[in-house]
This record gives structure tokens, C-alpha cells and sequence, in this order.
């Protein structure tokens, strides 16, 4: 069985290539990032017999997916599974962020989703059942003030896999659409949740398990996947409160939140 993963090199990727390795899936691992991508492909080829590729992009550039595309061909790939992990956020207010890391945002989340998405289906294995992961968030369940592009972003994903997984009804694949609350990714994330104290602690999810669940519950069919009751009680309760009261709660909290974390000695 053969998976490609992009975002291979950050927390989630990795988490989800080591599990993928360890259930001996051969794997095909893509990162901006290329020191960290052969760090990660050398560790995981020590732990494991299993076959892994490696090869850097940059998912926001056009050709270099084309580029990355052709060494697949290359090599002769055909793919079973395909995780989406590749994603970026840039911290703070709008205001505060600089426009073009504000683009990059939805260049990454999204844009560079569509390309590796349309591009692998189009290389599956024609004679077994293919998945798909994408990546979204709890944050895109509600409009997210001093989140909003990249809440946004998220809730075009979360659409997007939901909308791709009906068109391909019949065709014998599936897309998991994985919507998680915190998971300890990188320090800034951690940093995040300790910042939101109790809150934060409750929609933190454990990666392994979320990992686990997440590769099971795609071969399985299921459409989405939220971990955690609470962040699942969160959604409920998301869908019966009106956006904008959602708005304006999730803004004060946040307001607080960046306030001892990101601005401490400023008003966000």
C-alpha cells in the first residue's frame, strides 16, 4: 500500500507517517522543509522495513507540484491513500499580520490542498479502494475573530471534503474530513494552549490516538471525524447559537487568550 503525506516533516505529518510506517504502508513524504524531510525519512527508514520516498515542495508553487508530480511518474507511483496534513497559521489580529502572510494562509491550507488532491487522484491505484484525509480544524465550525482567515480557510477544507467525498460516491473511494481541537504540534501551539487555561485543556487532543483513529475510521468510510466529546459537545452547541453570539463570545476569549500570550503587555 502506498500513502503520500505532505506536511510529512511538522508534528502531525510526522505523527502520521511514523503510524502509516508502522502499519507497513510504503510512503511518499513531501515538506517544504527539505533538511527536516530527509531527517524524518532517515529516522523512519532506520525504524521500519518499509519503502519511503521523500521529496521537498513547495505546495503554494504551481510548478513545483507539477515538478513533484513528474518525479512521481517517475518512480512509477500509484497511491491507495492520500494525507492532506500540510498547513500554516499565523498567529494574531488581522491587522497585526502582514497581508501576504494572511495570503499564504489560504495559499497553503487551501490552494495547495486542491493542487495535491486533484493531481493524486488522478495517480491512484485503479485496483483497490482509495482515501482521502483532509485536514480542517475545530476552529472551522465557527467564525473565529482573531482567527479569520485561518478558520476560514479550514471551513473551505472541511466543505471541500465533504462536497469531493459525495462526488466520488460510486468510485470506490472515501474522504475523512478530520476536524481536531489543540494538538501539541510545535512549542507556539503548546504556548496556545496553555493560554487558554481549562478551555484549552479540553480541546486538546492526544496526537497518537488521533492519528490512530483517524487512519482506522477513513478505511472505514466515515465522512468526518471531530476527536474528543467535549470538542464534539462544541459543535452541537455551535450549530443551536446564533454566528454572530459565537462570534462575539469567541472574540473575548480570544482577546484574552492573546493577550498573555502573543500581546502581553498590550490590548490585542
Amino acid at each position: 500500500m502506498n500513502v503520500m503525506i505532505t506536511g510529512a516533516a511538522g508534528g502531525l505529518g510526522r505523527a502520521m507517517a511514523v503510524e502509516c510506517a508502522r502499519r507497513g504502508y510504503a510512503l511518499f513524504l513531501t515538506n517544504i522543509d527539505a533538511p527536516a524531510l530527509a531527517a524524518i525519512q532517515k529516522g523512519l527508514s532506520r525504524r521500519f522495513c518499509v519503502k519511503i520516498y521523500a521529496e521537498p515542495c513547495d505546495l503554494t508553487d504551481s510548478a513545483g507540484v507539477d515538478a513533484l508530480m513528474a518525479e512521481i511518474d517517475r518512480l512509477g507511483l500509484r497511491f491507495d491513500m492520500l494525507l492532506n496534513i500540510a498547513g500554516i497559521d499565523y498567529e494574531g489580529g488581522f491587522l497585526r499580520r502582514e497581508r501576504e502572510k494572511i495570503v499564504r494562509i489560504v495559499a497553503l491550507n487551501d490552494e495547495g490542498t486542491l493542487r495535491v488532491t486533484h493531481a493524486v487522484l488522478q495517480r491512484r491505484n485503479p485496483d483497490a479502494r482509495f482515501c482521502i484525509v483532509v485536514v480542517s480544524s475545530l476552529a472551522a465550525l465557527f467564525p473565529m475573530p482573531l482567527k479569520a482567515a485561518y478558520a476560514a480557510s479550514k471551513r473551505f477544507l472541511m466543505d471541500f471534503g465533504m462536497a469531493l467525498r459525495q462526488e466520488l460516491t460510486g468510485q470506490d473511494a472515501n474522504v475523512l474530513t478530520l476536524c481536531p481541537g489543540g494538538l501539541s504540534t510545535n512549542d507556539e501551539v503548546c504556548a496556545a494552549i496553555l493560554a487558554q487555561g481549562v478551555a484549552g485543556s479540553l480541546t486538546t487532543n492526544a496526537m497518537e490516538r488521533v492519528v490512530r483513529k483517524t487512519l482506522d475510521l477513513a478505511w472505514k468510510g466515515r465522512a468526518r471525524y471531530i476527536p474528543g466529546a467535549f470538542n464534539r459537545l462544541l459543535f452541537l452547541l455551535g450549530k443551536a447559537v446564533p454566528a454572530s453570539w459565537t462570534a462575539a463570545l469567541i472574540f473575548r476569549r480570544w482577546t484574552q487568550t492573546q493577550k498573555k500570550w502573543l500581546y502581553p503587555t498590550q490590548i490585542p
